[in-house]
């Protein structure tokens, strides 16, 4: 675990990052904005690449430390998703939504840490079809009808909320066809004793 003083550099680095953007950052702005001198930062880091690698593990880590604490909770299978989804993307875009140079920090994810970004990826879709697959075992949702399996599921919840977060703007909105799209999917994993019903169906 990193201690204090990794943990505000990595810190002053982000702060540094979403004012100057990732491309015009230098190691003499991050060292400011950590309040040592350059030489002292990198003792620690030895290039802004392994210091904005290093703030990536720590933010994808983060985030899914609070997907583990979303999909804990009590209560329908695909609300607890759903919850670990927001909670995941909002955890990583948080500090940086603000910022005018978020694009680009965001971009510089993909060029300098992308392993890093996709093996994240990777273990919150593990950790979503694991949380599906635990319901199907309980007899809360059936994948038979489908023909998916609970990775399929994951993997489909994922793309239709990164693609809602791109194109709604208003958060009603947003909120609305979400529910929409939940409501579809639940019917589509119900057992039948619940489709038939209509019991239990996010609303």
């Amino acid at each position: 675990m990193a201690d204090d003083r990794t943990e505000h550099i990595l810190d002053a680095a982000l702060t540094a990052f979403c004012q100057y953007g990732y491309g015009k950052t230098t190691m003499q702005d991050i060292a400011r904005a950590a309040g040592m001198s350059r030489a002292a930062l990198y003792l620690h880091f030895p290039s802004k690449e392994d210091l904005f690698r290093a703030g990536s593990r720590r933010a994808h880590s983060r985030a899914l430390g609070e997907v583990d604490t979303a999909l804990a909770q009590q209560g329908d299978v695909l609300f607890r998703v759903d919850a670990a989804v927001t909670a995941y993307f909002g955890g990583l875009l948080a500090e940086i939504s603000s910022s005018v140079h978020g694009g680009e920090v965001l971009g510089a994810s993909l060029d300098i840490a992308g392993d890093i970004v996709s093996e994240a990826h990777a273990a919150l879709v593990t950790r979503l079809a694991g949380a599906l697959q635990t319901a199907a075992a309980a007899g809360e949702v059936q994948f038979s009808t489908t023909d998916a399996t609970a990775e399929d599921i994951a993997l489909l919840l994922l793309a239709v909320a990164d693609g809602l977060r791109k194109t709604s703007s208003a958060p009603q909105s947003l909120q609305q066809r979400k529910a929409l799209f939940l409501r579809l999917v639940h019917a589509g994993i119900a057992p039948v004793h619940q489709a038939h019903s209509g019991g239990n169906a996010p609303s």
